[in-house]
């Protein structure tokens, strides 16, 4: 894949960007939907219970109300927190996303260098996830909270550390041909 700039850039970074690659995107590990998917089940089923032994409208009603507040609270609030927080790993930087109303963007360059921690819980190394604090020295850490194939995703990002100080930039070899893996 290759990196595509919106079609308002200018000129110059179009061409500053042609070479960089999309290596990875990510969300959160899935997990964190299990128990908002729980819920959803436990709503249709309490739902469809409801409309068979609601005797009064307002018993009806006031169960509806319930349900849908408990699906936008439990259900979707959640799955659009999930769905909204991105991690992209290119060939010259690592960019953060997130938030659901107001979009937040970090980035860190591989070509600057910086430390790599992986944390991982019991829970986390079973299911082959873990936080990756990526620490650039200058700003506060970027954390991939509960990034999926985090030993993965660590020594991907560790190969592309070593290729970006290594040219002094990612992408042109000796020869001025593009890197790949």
């Amino acid at each position: 894949m290759t990196f595509e700039p919106p079609a308002q850039a200018g000129a110059a970074v179009r061409a500053a960007g042609a070479t960089e690659q999309v290596v990875a995107r990510m969300h959160r590990n899935a997990r964190v939907l299990f128990l908002p998917a729980l819920l959803f089940i436990a709503l249709v089923g309490g739902t469809v219970y409801l409309l068979g032994v609601a005797e009064e409208t307002w018993q009806l009603a006031g169960g509806l109300v319930v349900a849908g507040l408990l699906f936008l609270f439990g259900v979707l609030v959640p799955f659009l927190f999930w769905l909204t927080r991105s991690y992209t790993l290119t060939t010259k930087r690592l960019i953060v996303r997130h938030g659901l109303f107001t979009r937040t963007r970090r980035e860190v360059l591989h070509s600057r260098g910086y430390s790599i921690t992986l944390k991982r819980g019991p829970l986390q190394t079973m299911l082959g996830s873990g936080t990756i604090v990526v620490d650039a020295g200058s700003d506060r850490p970027l954390v991939l909270a509960d990034a999926p194939g985090a030993v993965l995703v660590q020594s991907t990002l560790h190969e592309l550390i070593e290729r970006s100080q290594a040219s002094g930039g990612y992408g042109t070899g000796p020869q001025g041909g593009t890197g790949r893996f």
